[in-house]
């Protein structure tokens, strides 16, 4: 079978270091890219290491996921400022869980989702924990854990052995560019991207697989 090779995004988006925007204030922003919310700026907090995804590789991912979106159930793992589960909710999902662990962090993106009105909730608890607890069924999950910490595989892990998923959900992975690792079995890849020190890999799983 024939491999899509991996897109790579210009040296111009891809730092996963790069600062995120910020505003004269000097407080940075998350700028929205498509859907209702399209040009809708939201306040991030001053973070260690917190950054929206690029906008040139979300705007790269959501193409790729344009008939997978609209009244999807998402959940947002890791979601820093919540930009790959907020853009999901402007394109149409019907709601999203987002969980994430660091409460400033946390709180601002409840914020920006009641500025939003959107259909969204969040969970200030570690991934680890709030896979342990009982699971609902999701369509769309993306996961962005920190690099270099040992924690996507064990959470691809733990999303499919803890029946987290959809028998057709379509699940975005994020790593360091350098871990080599094989997906859950049902999971087949569907496209990838490089950008700076990240690999992104958006894969499919197979129902009645696994």
């Amino acid at each position: 079978m024939n491999r899509r090779r991996p897109r790579r995004v210009s040296d111009s988006a891809r730092s996963r270091q790069r600062p995120h925007a910020t505003s004269r204030s000097g407080r940075g922003q998350l700028r929205l890219i498509g859907g209702e919310f399209r040009r809708r700026k939201l306040p991030i907090p001053d973070s260690p290491g917190l950054r929206p995804t690029p906008d040139r590789v979300r705007e790269t991912l959501f193409n790729w996921l344009a008939f997978d979106i609209a009244g999807r159930r998402v959940l947002d793992l890791y979601s820093g400022t919540g930009a790959l589960g907020l853009e999901a909710l402007s394109r149409g999902a019907a709601q999203a869980t987002f969980v994430e662990s660091t409460a400033p962090v946390a709180k601002a993106l409840e914020a920006n989702i009641a500025t939003l009105g959107a259909a969204g909730h969040v969970f200030s608890v570690p991934v680890e924990r709030f896979l342990a607890t009982s699971s609902s069924k999701f369509d769309l999950v993306f996961l962005d854990p920190p690099f270099r910490q040992g924690l996507a595989v064990k959470t691809c892990l733990d999303l499919e052995m803890g029946d987290w998923l959809a028998s057709d959900a379509v699940i975005y992975v994020e790593t360091e560019h350098e871990l080599a690792w094989s997906p859950p079995v049902p999971w087949q890849l569907h496209r990838e991207i490089i950008a700076g020190d990240s690999h992104g890999r958006l894969f499919r799983r197979q129902s009645g697989t696994g």
